[in-house]
C-alpha cells in the first residue's frame, strides 16, 4: 500500500512537470495500439519465466530455450483468443484484472495439461510442474502492475486539463461509484467528480471517504459552502436517482443555483470488446436536468392488461390525431396492436410528419390517414361508413384560451359541433366506445374555450342516456384533465425558448397556478377509462399538488445555471382574457367515485335532459354560423350558469345577464 502511494505520488509530480509539454496532449488524445500492449504482456511472462531460470529452479540450454516458446506460445494463443490486451484502458479496473486471472489460469491448466501429456507418452515431463504454476503467480502480479500503473498515468494525463469541471456525484451507491470513476478516468474528459453527496442527512463531520473521493454529508448549511470552497460547477446524478429528485430532493440546489446534471444508467456508454480503442465519450451522456424531469411525482400504475385486450384487434378512430394528446394516443394504440388505426385531421404537414414516424415506429401497423374537418359532418360520416371503427377517440379541439376569446365561433363550431358530428356519427355507425378528451377548464369556466368543452361534456354526457332508453350500446366516456407538459404551446417550451434568448421570462400572475401532468400519462388514463368505463362517466385523476407558474420559472433559471431577477428578469405581464388564477378538476357541485384504480376516479355531475340539451346547442350553434358572437355568448352563459368570463370584453354580457335576472326579480314583486 506504502508503495502504490509513493507511486502515486512520483506520478503526480512527474506528470505535472509534463504537463506543458506539446506531445503530453497528443499522448491523451491517443489510446495504446494493441500489438503493443499484447508484445508487452508478452515480455513481462518472458520475464516471469526466466525469473525461475535464474533462481535455477529450470534445466539450461536449449531445454530452456523449448520450454520458454512452450510457455509463451501457449500464453500468447490465451491472450489473442480471450483479447485482453484490449482493455487496458476499459474504465473498469476489476474487468481488466478479473480477465488477466482467466488468461493466467487457462494458460496455467493448458501447460499442465502438455506436461501431462507428455509424461504419459514419454514418460518424462517437460518441466517442472510448479515452475508453472509460479510462472503465472509471477506474470499474474507483473501484468496486474502493468495495467494499474498505465491506468493511473492515464488518469493523471487527463486531469491535466484545468477546464475540467468540478462536479460532486449524488449517492454512495455502487451505480454512484462507477459514475465517477467513469468520469474521472475519461480521457480529455467535461468533468472531474471530487467527491460524493450522501443522500442521508446527517450532521457529522464529512470525514469519510469512498475509493479516494471524499463523502460529504446532505446538510443544507454546510453543503452551500461546499460548493464554493471546491469550485463545484453542478451536482451530477444517475437515472437511478431521479425518483428522489423528484421528491423535492433537488429543490435545495434549484434555490441555491446549482447546477444539476443527470446521465442514464453505465451499462449505456461501456464500450465493447469491439470498441476497445474508442475513447470512451461519457460526458456526451451527460445532459442538463430538465423542469419536466422534476415535475412528476410516482406514476399512475394503469391497467395495460385491460387495455391490451380491449385493444388488439380492433379498428380505432383518433380525430385530432397530429395534436399531443391524438399523436400520444396513436403511438400507444399502435403498440397495442390495434388492427387499424384511422388518424383524422386537417393539418397537411403535421399529419404527414406523424404518418412518417408511425411507419419508422410501427411498420406492421394498419395506418389510414385521413385529412378532414371535424365541423364538416358529410366528411367525417365518410370515414365512419368506410372504416367502421369499434373505438373512437375524439382528440379534436381548439384548446388555447386567449386565441379562442379572439375567435368564440370558431371555438363553438369545432368544440361544439365538432364534438356533435363525431358522437352522433358513433352513435349512428355502432361505435362500440367513445372517449371524449377535455379539460379542467370546463369546470366553472372562465373563458370561451372552457365553456365549449364544457358544453361538449354535457352533450355527450345525456346522448348516452338518450341511447341507452333506446336500447343502443354505444359507450360515451370523458376524461378530464389539467396542463401536459410539453404540449404544443404549453407554458414550459415559451419560458424555455425566452430563458435561451436572454429573458426576460413572462408570467401572467405571480401567484397563478397550475395542475401538470406528462402527455403519456394523459393518455395512458384516456386510454384506461375508454376501457373501463361503462358510459356516462367523466374521469377525473389525482394529479397532485398543483405548480405555482412563479416559482416553475424561477427553477426553469435556475436549472439553466443562472438567477432568476438577476441574469434572467421574471416580467408580471398580468392575467390574458379568460385566464383564471387556478384551475379546478370538479366544481364545488360535483363529487367523486373511487375506481379500481385510487388515483383514477369518476365525477358525478349534472346531468341534462337531451332534448333541452339539443335545443340550446342548436341555439348556440346557430349564432355561431351566423357569426352573431354576442347572442351565441349569452346563449352560452345560460345554459352554463357557472361560466363567468375574467379578464374578458363578454364580462359585460356577465353584467347584462345579472341585470335582466334582477328585473325579472323586482318585475315579480312590483305591488
Amino acid at each position: 500500500m506504502l508503495l502504490f502511494r509513493n507511486l502515486n505520488i512520483i506520478l503526480n509530480k512527474t506528470v505535472n512537470k509534463l504537463a506543458s509539454l506539446k506531445w503530453i496532449h497528443f499522448v491523451r488524445n491517443k489510446t495504446a495500439p494493441r500489438w503493443l500492449i499484447l508484445l508487452t504482456d508478452m515480455l513481462i511472462v518472458t520475464f516471469s519465466y526466466g525469473l525461475l531460470a535464474i533462481s535455477d529452479f529450470t534445466p539450461g540450454g536449449m531445454v530452456l530455450l523449448r520450454n520458454w516458446c512452450i510457455v509463451v506460445g501457449v500464453y500468447f494463443v490465451v491472450a489473442f483468443i480471450t483479447k485482453s490486451y484490449s482493455l487496458i484502458i476499459r474504465l473498469s479496473v476489476i474487468e481488466d484484472l478479473l480477465r488477466e486471472v482467466i488468461v493466467v489460469v487457462l494458460a496455467t491448466s493448458i501447460l499442465i495439461a502438455v506436461n501431462v501429456t507428455a509424461l504419459l507418452t514419454t514418460q518424462e515431463t517437460l518441466f517442472n510442474f510448479w515452475d508453472t504454476i509460479v510462472t503465472g503467480v509471477i506474470a499474474f502480479a507483473f501484468l496486474a502492475m502493468e495495467r494499474l500503473l498505465i491506468k493511473q498515468l492515464y488518469a493523471h494525463i487527463s486531469h491535466i486539463d484545468k477546464s475540467r469541471k468540478h462536479v460532486l456525484v449524488l449517492g454512495t451507491s455502487l451505480n454512484s461509484l462507477i459514475l465517477a470513476n467513469a468520469l474521472k478516468n475519461e480521457i480529455d474528459g467535461k468533468y472531474l467528480p471530487v467527491g460524493f453527496v450522501s443522500t442521508k442527512k446527517g450532521s457529522g463531520k464529512d470525514k469519510s471517504k469512498i475509493n479516494g473521493f471524499k463523502v460529504y454529508q446532505y446538510d443544507p448549511e454546510t453543503l452551500k459552502d461546499t460548493f464554493v470552497k471546491e469550485r463545484i460547477h453542478a451536482l451530477i446524478f444517475s437515472h437511478d436517482n431521479m425518483p428522489l429528485m423528484k421528491s423535492g430532493f433537488a429543490d435545495f440546489f434549484i434555490k441555491n443555483n446549482m447546477l444539476l446534471l443527470s446521465i442514464n444508467r453505465i451499462q449505456e456508454y461501456e464500450l465493447d470488446d469491439e470498441k476497445a480503442d474508442e475513447k470512451a465519450n461519457i460526458s456526451s451522456f451527460v445532459k442538463a436536468v430538465q423542469i419536466e424531469d422534476l415535475l412528476g411525482r410516482p406514476p399512475i400504475l394503469l391497467n395495460n392488461t385491460l387495455v391490451r385486450s380491449n385493444i388488439k384487434g380492433k379498428c380505432v378512430m383518433i380525430t385530432g390525431a397530429c395534436g399531443s394528446i391524438g399523436n400520444e394516443i396513436a403511438r400507444q394504440v399502435a403498440s397495442y396492436k390495434a388492427s387499424r388505426i384511422v388518424l383524422i385531421d386537417q393539418a397537411e404537414t403535421p399529419m404527414h410528419t406523424l404518418s412518417i414516424e408511425m411507419k419508422q415506429k410501427f411498420p406492421e401497423a394498419n395506418i389510414v390517414l385521413f385529412m378532414g374537418d371535424v365541423q364538416n359532418r358529410n366528411r367525417m360520416e365518410e370515414a365512419f361508413v368506410k372504416y367502421r371503427p369499434n373505438y373512437v377517440f375524439h382528440a379534436a379541439a381548439y384548446k388555447h384560451v386567449p386565441m379562442m376569446e379572439v375567435n368564440p365561433t370558431e371555438a363553438v363550431l369545432t368544440n361544439v359541433m365538432g364534438t356533435r358530428n363525431i358522437a352522433d356519427l358513433a352513435l349512428k355507425h355502432g361505435v362500440y366506445k367513445f372517449v371524449m378528451v377535455s379539460t379542467d377548464k370546463a369546470v366553472n369556466p372562465s373563458n370561451i374555450m372552457g365553456c365549449t368543452k364544457r358544453l361538449a361534456e354535457i352533450y355527450t354526457q345525456s346522448l348516452y342516456f338518450e341511447a341507452r332508453q333506446q336500447g343502443k350500446r354505444t359507450q360515451f366516456i370523458t376524461t378530464r384533465f389539467g396542463n401536459v407538459l410539453g404540449s404544443n404551446g404549453s407554458v414550459i417550451p415559451l419560458f424555455r425558448k425566452q430563458i435561451a434568448e436572454g429573458g426576460p421570462v413572462t408570467v401572467t400572475h405571480s401567484e397563478i397556478i397550475r395542475y401538470f401532468m406528462t402527455i403519456p400519462e394523459a393518455c395512458s388514463l384516456v386510454l384506461e377509462a375508454g376501457c373501463m368505463g361503462e358510459g356516462g362517466e367523466i374521469y377525473i385523476f389525482d394529479m397532485g399538488e398543483p405548480v405555482k407558474i412563479y416559482d416553475l420559472a424561477t427553477r426553469m433559471i435556475s436549472l439553466a445555471g443562472l438567477r432568476p431577477g438577476i441574469d434572467i428578469k421574471i416580467t408580471e405581464i398580468g392575467l390574458r382574457p379568460g385566464e383564471k388564477l387556478y384551475e379546478e378538476l370538479l366544481n364545488d357541485k360535483e363529487q367523486t367515485i373511487k375506481t379500481d384504480n385510487e388515483k383514477i376516479m369518476i365525477a358525478k355531475v349534472q346531468t341534462y335532459d337531451f332534448a333541452n340539451v339539443c335545443k340550446n346547442l342548436n341555439s348556440i350553434i346557430d349564432f355561431a354560423t351566423q357569426n352573431n358572437t354576442h347572442d351565441m355568448v349569452k346563449a352560452m352563459k345560460e345554459f352554463v350558469p357557472e361560466f363567468k368570463s375574467m379578464h374578458s370584453e363578454f364580462e359585460q354580457i356577465d353584467s347584462e345577464i345579472e341585470e335582466q335576472r334582477k328585473n325579472a326579480i323586482g318585475g315579480g314583486t312590483t305591488i
